[in-house]
């Protein structure tokens, strides 16, 4: 038992949940715990930036948002592909490992990206490019968590932790489009999604050095049980397709927001908005990990994904940038804790072997959302203007809802279920 899990363990007679907001700074005190919450918030800073920074880099040097979209939709369609392989490779042979060289690949393909964008490259040199890029950015979000449920293992206080890193996650969102649009649109074109990269590469150095908390590798012969056509956990076959129309939704209000901003004459505010959707997502996670519920764990889940969809609804209705900002800081409420219940319900059901694997498995499902969503998007946006797009995220929201309430019983299942094939999993 490490340090930091022995401290846990002392503590469970007297605090059996994190009831109130002194459960985060208990979190944060536990030894090693601060110094790795804080570089792996620093190194998902491009999950803010990235993606948008392409959108606004390829739409000033092409003109086109719709061939912007696509080629920020073929970056995340690389990071889907590989983020659980990459997932699966730091659980066997650890993270620190993976993580220093794959950041250090991630760092050169964004030059060459960048690069190919300044010079006008051809269509095809930008999407092989912009995919390497996509496909190398590290998985922080899915570490850091699985280095929260190896500390915490089956402690209530991991409800909190969870929550704490959706929360880290939002207020990346917070600042992240607002400082993109901003570097992008006052700077230089490149400019965001350069200093994404350099704050990537710093932040995931310092997370993969805290060699501490990092998870024990799993064990050779479990790791040859879990491969072949096994999920990590059977939830996922519900959640990764709900996840994957969360994603588009998400790409499509970006958009329908930069537009819409551009068509007001406030092109830059669009940042702030966005900002604004985040800053809403990040209060409502703060106080649903302060609370204890009595709820299960999967009805929370259906029950705050229905609110997400159900203010998204309003965006395509709003008159005014003013209105749309006051709407997105209200539907906002209900994201991170609709993010929180899906990563628990998959730490819940994943066997410790394969967690970082299962939980990446979300990241990777939203990522190819938004590929499709940056894609359909961005072709609409420029052909009928942001309504449209908004009615498209609105869309997408209900088909989310509509696959998690067709698979809710899979969400039922407790440990064991991640080692469910394909096959079995399905019934």
């Amino acid at each position: 038992m490490t340090q930091a899990q022995t401290a846990v363990a002392a503590d469970q007679p007297d605090r059996p949940a994190a009831s109130d907001g002194n459960g985060y700074l208990h979190l944060l005190r536990l030894p090693g715990a601060a110094r790795f919450c804080l570089a792996a918030a620093i190194g998902r800073t491009p999950m803010a930036m990235f993606g948008l920074g392409s959108v606004l880099l390829l739409r000033a040097t092409t003109g086109q948002y719709g061939l912007a979209g696509t080629v920020a939709g073929a970056g995340s369609i690389g990071y889907a592909v590989c983020a659980p392989r990459i997932a699966r490779l730091a659980d066997r042979a650890g993270q620190r490992r993976v993580l220093r060289p794959l950041v250090a690949f991630f760092a050169v393909g964004t030059v060459v990206f960048v690069t190919c964008a300044q010079l006008r490259a051809p269509v095809w040199a930008l999407v092989v490019t912009g995919t390497l890029a996509g496909s190398s950015m590290p998985s922080l979000g899915s570490m850091v968590r699985a280095r929260w449920s190896h500390l915490l293992a089956g402690s209530p206080l991991l409800h909190s932790a969870f929550a704490l890193e959706s929360v880290a996650d939002e207020m990346i969102f917070v600042a992240g489009p607002a400082v993109v649009t901003l570097l992008a649109t006052k700077v230089l074109p490149a400019a965001g999604v350069l200093v994404a990269m350099l704050v990537c590469l710093a932040g995931t150095l310092l997370f993969a050095a805290q060699r501490s908390t990092e998870p024990p590798l799993a064990a050779p012969d479990a790791a040859v049980h879990q491969r072949g056509r096994s999920l990590p956990a059977a939830g996922l076959l519900t959640l990764v397709p709900g996840y994957l129309f969360l994603g588009a939704m998400f790409a499509s209000i970006d958009l329908s927001t930069v537009d819409f901003a551009q068509i007001e004459g406030y092109k830059p505010v669009a940042g702030f908005i966005l900002g604004t959707y985040a800053l809403g997502s990040a209060i409502g996670g703060l106080w649903y990990g302060s609370r204890t519920w009595r709820a299960p764990l999967e009805r929370r889940f259906l029950i705050t994904l229905a609110l997400t969809v159900a203010g998204v609804g309003t965006f395509w209705a709003q008159p005014s940038l003013l209105t749309l900002d006051v709407s997105m800081l209200a539907a906002g409420l209900t994201i991170s804790p609709t993010l929180i219940a899906g990563f628990a319900l998959t730490e819940r059901q994943a066997p410790e072997p394969r967690r970082t694997e299962a939980m990446t498995w979300l990241s990777s499902a939203i990522s190819v959302g938004v590929a499709i969503g940056s894609a359909a998007s961005g072709h609409l946006v420029d052909a009928a203007g942001p309504r449209p797009g908004f009615a498209l995220a609105a869309g997408c929201g209900v088909l989310a809802v509509t696959a998690c309430l067709v698979g809710h019983r899979r969400l039922r299942a407790t440990g064991g279920a991640g080692a469910a094939q394909w096959g079995d999993a399905t019934s």
